[in-house]
Order: C-alpha cells, then sequence, then structure tokens
C-alpha cells in the first residue's frame, strides 16, 4: 500500500514544490487534482501530466492516482480522451470520476442506476484502450454509489481491470456501513481507499426533531475505527494507494502542519517501505 496525498489544498504548490513537501511528509506520492486552478488543468494535461510525473520519480515519488474536475462524468467528455491517454503515457493507473447526483425528488432510482451502469460501460471500453482504471467514489450527500452497497449494484458485470471502486472510510460511516462489510461488498474492483474522519452528532431541527451534523476533523478524532479499516485492508490483501484527504477544517495558515499530524497518524498503520 503507498501513502499519498489528495494534492486538493496544495494547489498553489509547482511540482517541484510538491515533490519538496512529500519530502517533508515522507509519504510516497500524490492523488493528483487535475482541475482549473492546479498545476495539470484539464486543458494542459497532455503536456503537464508527463512533466509532473517525472518530477515526481526523479524524486522518488508515484503518481498512481489523479482525481478529475467535477464535470468529468460521461466518456465522451473533450476532455476524457486527452486526460487517459496522458496517464497512459505518464505511467498513471487510476482516474476518479466526479459524482453522479440523486434527488429523490426527480429521480427514480432504478432507472439512474441503469443510467450510471451505461456510461460506465461507456468509460469501461475507453479505459481498455488506455490500460487505465477509472475509479467511482463512495461520497455521501446524495449521490449515486454513496456507499458500497449501492456502488456494488453500479460496477457489477464490470471488468474490474477496467472500472473499479475507490472506496471513503469518513463517507462510509456517514452512510452507515461497517467498512469491514462494505470493503468485502466491493472486494472483485477495490483499487483505491480514501482516508478521513468525521464525526456526527445530533442537531435540534427547525420543526424541533433531531437532525444529523457533519464535522471533518483530523484523523483520530472521529468514528471511524481506524484499528479496523486497516485490519480489514490486510485481511482482503488491500495493496493499492491510500489516499489522504485532509478535509478537515482547518484554517489555511495551518494547513500544512495540520497535514503533516495526518500523514503521522497514519504511518503508525502504513510503515514506510
Amino acid at each position: 500500500m503507498k501513502l499519498i496525498v489528495f494534492s486538493k489544498h496544495l494547489a498553489t504548490k509547482s511540482p517541484q514544490e510538491l515533490a519538496a513537501f512529500a519530502a517533508e511528509l515522507g509519504i510516497d506520492g500524490y492523488d493528483l487534482c487535475i482541475r482549473p486552478g492546479h498545476p495539470v488543468t484539464p486543458e494542459n494535461v497532455a503536456t503537464e501530466l508527463p512533466f509532473v510525473a517525472k518530477v515526481m520519480s526523479n524524486a522518488g515519488l508515484a503518481v498512481p492516482l489523479v482525481t478529475g474536475n467535477f464535470d468529468l462524468l460521461e466518456p465522451d467528455h473533450p476532455t476524457a480522451r486527452p486526460i487517459l491517454a496522458a496517464m497512459a503515457e505518464s505511467g498513471v493507473k487510476f482516474l476518479k470520476l466526479g459524482y453522479f447526483k440523486f434527488d429523490p425528488a426527480k429521480h427514480d432510482y432504478a432507472e439512474e442506476v441503469d443510467r450510471v451502469r451505461r456510461v460506465l460501460a461507456g468509460w469501461e471500453e475507453l479505459a481498455a484502450e488506455h490500460d487505465i482504471t477509472v475509479c467511482y467514489h463512495t461520497h455521501s450527500n446524495r449521490c449515486m454509489g454513496l456507499n458500497c452497497a449501492a456502488l456494488a449494484h453500479l460496477l457489477e458485470g464490470r471488468r474490474p481491470s477496467c472500472i473499479g471502486a475507490y472506496i471513503d472510510a469518513g463517507h462510509m460511516v456517514v452512510e452507515g456501513e461497517e467498512f469491514a462489510v462494505g470493503a468485502r461488498m466491493v472486494r472483485p474492483h477495490l483499487k483505491c481507499v480514501a482516508l478521513k474522519d468525521v464525526l456526527v452528532t445530533r442537531e435540534e431541527s427547525d420543526a424541533g426533531h433531531g437532525k444529523e451534523k457533519r464535522s471533518w476533523l483530523e484523523s483520530g478524532r472521529g468514528m471511524v475505527d481506524w484499528t479496523s479499516v486497516f485490519k480489514t485492508l490486510r485481511e482482503i490483501d488491500f495493496t493499492g494507494p491510500l489516499s489522504v484527504h485532509c478535509e478537515f477544517e482547518c484554517e489555511e495558515d495551518k494547513r500544512e502542519e495540520a497535514i503533516k499530524r495526518e500523514v503521522a497518524f497514519f504511518r503508525k498503520f502504513v510503515p514506510k517501505a
């Protein structure tokens, strides 16, 4: 397992600065954002992703995973082929898509499952052309595939070498799914794991009933049972990248120190090779 950091909160760093910060952190590389405002964007991916991958490789680091922009959903998106071609050239294996939203007031769930399955079938063909695995991430808050049980319906019948599961320990807590159970539901497709922690508490609603409040925290302060998470990953022989998301609430001028604490927390479970 490689411990990597999601570069979402490091958008202002150049590739060389990212490599230097990785050395400070003691990580194995990055889950690299391909989004506007980052060193690699959907528009410059053909030249900049190979360049960043080379900078990382020269520093003894890896880029096993890239995260696309939120609108990267359909295989006929104009940036889809350029991104996969640049990944193949750069040796990047995994791509994370955006999210298919579900509106219970507008959508029929079964119809949406069929629609997303058709979209993933299109991605499967494109991924096979480039020897890439396109991954879908378990994300709470009315997304399709919001936990492993729902994601399994979307992945059924797809080739695991082409279409992968990217599961998230924090979002699984929010959606009430035990990591040990969920991971086994999608085990044949499991390629990547996101690491983040959350605390779910009760708030009073306007109607005087209870409602849920989610607080995204530094890991070890929330509700994720990290001992169970890593025990499960060892039991199922997971070898893919672990992306440290660092989505906790934090003052921006203190975020880099918080990222260092987050990585140190997970190094207790994943010693550096």
